[in-house]
């Protein structure tokens, strides 16, 4: 499928909310980044930082690589994502995908949010596979019991691959998940450690953790990937909202899995 041009695709991000003006709010923002700072764990993504960040460090982190508004003052109502800075680190996903295709290398990708960027995990999954690439699902049995008192914890959680993107899942259900745990367990079962990692969230975090090259992406509520980036760590994130409608990423699929023009 051929892509759209660049300046297609920021009209598409802006019209989306995918980037511009978008449904994150500002308070929300504002809130995870402090968390993350303060080195609370649900906000870590699994990673351990190279240093200790101030809140006020980590929001210019998220002005430069996310477009958020840099005023530490501005306290409550909406924030942005600099659609230019999306449509940039897409262009790195692309030639990194298209080197990936050319090479046949072996890839993993997962997602914790089923209901949103699945469906861009899921094309990417596909073009790398048609490339001749090994879209790698190890068998893994591991389980995760509840810890937080939910109704289904008589299932634990486990891991699943939908069409060699995998997810947390417990009984029926695809779980939305932070947590770096999954891909903890995930690298566990592998003989040998991926070329490439496609992921978002704690997968991300965890595999860079790992010390594996990472194709991420982040809202602007959750820091930890951009300052991962920020420190030098092997990781392109992509700054979007990771949860509107599922078919309002296939503008974006196809451009990084647009082989002939990466």
């Amino acid at each position: 499928m051929t892509g759209p041009s660049p300046d297609g695709l920021r009209a598409h991000l802006v019209a989306s909310r995918i980037a511009g003006d978008v449904a994150t709010p500002r308070e929300s923002n504002l809130r995870n980044l402090t968390k993350m700072a303060a080195g609370q764990d649900k906000y870590a993504f699994g990673l351990t930082p190279r240093r200790t960040w101030t809140p006020d460090e980590v929001l210019v982190v998220m002005a430069e690589r996310c477009g958020v508004h840099p005023d530490p003052a501005y306290a409550e109502g909406p924030d942005t994502i600099d659609p230019d800075l999306t449509v940039a680190q897409l262009e790195r996903w692309r030639s990194r995908l298209a080197r990936a295709a050319a090479g046949r290398e072996r890839v993993l990708l997962a997602t914790g949010h089923p209901t949103g960027v699945l469906a861009l995990h899921l094309a990417v999954a596909s073009a790398l596979r048609a490339a001749g690439c090994e879209v790698l699902v190890p068998a893994l049995d591991w389980t995760w019991p509840w810890d937080d008192g939910h109704w289904g914890r008589d299932r634990p959680r486990h891991v699943r691959a939908v069409n060699g993107v995998h997810l947390l899942a417990s009984g029926g259900e695809l779980l939305h998940t932070h947590a770096p745990e999954p891909m903890v367990a995930l690298l566990g079962a592998l003989d040998d450690p991926p070329d490439l990692v496609v992921a978002d969230h704690g997968w991300a975090g965890a595999a860079v953790e790992a010390g594996l090259e990472v194709l991420g992406l982040a809202d602007c509520n959750d820091p930890a990937l951009f300052v991962a980036e920020h420190e030098g760590r092997p990781i392109v994130t992509v700054p979007l909202d990771d949860n509107v409608p599922p078919h309002l990423y296939d503008p974006l699929s196809a451009y990084v899995t647009d082989w002939q023009t990466a």
